[in-house]
């Protein structure tokens, strides 16, 4: 799930065919098109499967392990993605990314951040930090702007860098008070952020479920070489239908958010989006902290409270620079 920073660069004016209006004439403020109505209750689906489905999901995967989970949802949000382009007809979009060399390396790197980033999420969940996960995806959008800087050469605004020290701040403050550095929440903000940077250089040409689809298909050799070297310590056929279908199932609940984000996406305005993408972890902390009874001893609250400084030092910033574009 990467955070898009606000603004962008002028549309060129033009016409469109069989009609006089130019897209600018339907376009929201930000540059986007009108919101239609299916589009915020499509996003928020999407976001109570990141934010309350998955967290309260794999738990229920065990006895199997964190790896073998990931082994499993890679090989089944496979079959899901493929299934999902067949059903839409649009597998042909999959030929020109095979056929490019350099796209595929470019997603095999993507596959790898992913994958990594899936491994340490679910470990996280099952040994019961989801806290830590959610304090991850809350510092999602600091690293990304630290990246750009670092691997993009951008030049930050003052109010970015408040943001950025923020950030680091939280992770300082959570670590001295909790006694060691929160791998976790770095791990998944670090992984994720570069994935978006790499999927940033596949362009537009790549869309959200073809791109899915050749990551997963890189990955599944590994998964099934994994899965076949457990022989009988894998649990798929061991422990009842109810369990081999709730793993088989990972692949939906995997593919299935991505596809509702993705059709989201296109009907919001580009600010709502950016909006909606802090749910996720909101509803990880939420469900941590009242569902699964994890503790928030006040070092976590002041290292979340500078995270969330942070998050709404960037949101003012981006809306500024918005603004100063339309």
């Amino acid at each position: 799930m990467s955070t898009t920073a606000p603004g962008g660069a002028p549309t060129e004016r033009r016409r469109t065919a069989g009609t006089d209006r130019s897209p600018s004439d339907t376009a929201g403020r930000d540059g986007e098109h009108a919101p239609d109505r299916w589009g915020l209750p499509l996003g928020v689906a999407a976001f109570l499967f990141w934010g309350v489905g998955m967290p309260l999901f794999f738990p229920l995967l065990e006895p199997a392990g964190a790896i073998e989970i990931i082994a499993q949802r890679i090989l089944w949000s496979l079959v899901f993605c493929v299934l999902a382009l067949v059903a839409t007809r649009t597998l042909g979009e999959l030929r020109p990314i095979l056929a490019s060399p350099r796209m595929l390396m470019t997603l095999g790197v993507a596959s790898v951040l992913i994958v990594v980033n899936w491994t340490v999420y679910v470990y996280g969940v099952l040994t019961e930090r989801v806290l830590d996960a959610a304090l991850g995806y809350f510092l999602n959008p600091v690293v990304t702007v630290l990246l750009a800087v670092l691997a993009l050469r951008e030049r930050l605004r003052p109010a970015q860098w408040v943001a950025v020290g923020l950030g680091l701040g939280a992770v300082v403050v959570i670590a001295t008070g909790m006694r060691g550095l929160p791998w976790i929440a770095v791990c998944l903000a670090l992984s994720f952020s570069v994935y978006g940077l790499v999927k940033n250089r596949t362009g537009r040409s790549v869309g959200a479920l073809p791109g899915l689809t050749v990551e997963t298909m890189l990955a599944a050799p590994p998964a099934a070489g994994y899965l076949i070297w457990l022989g009988e310590a894998n649990t798929f056929a061991d422990h009842g239908a109810g369990h081999a279908a709730l793993l088989v199932s990972a692949g939906i609940i995997t593919a299935l958010p991505l596809l509702l984000f993705g059709a989201a996406a296109r009907r919001l305005p580009l600010s709502v989006v950016g909006a909606l993408q802090y749910l996720g972890p909101m509803l990880q902390f939420l469900v941590a902290v009242l569902i699964l009874g994890e503790q928030m001893p006040p070092a976590r609250w002041v290292g979340f409270g500078l995270v969330w400084s942070a998050i709404t030092v960037l949101t003012w910033d981006g809306l500024r620079a918005v603004r100063r574009l339309v």
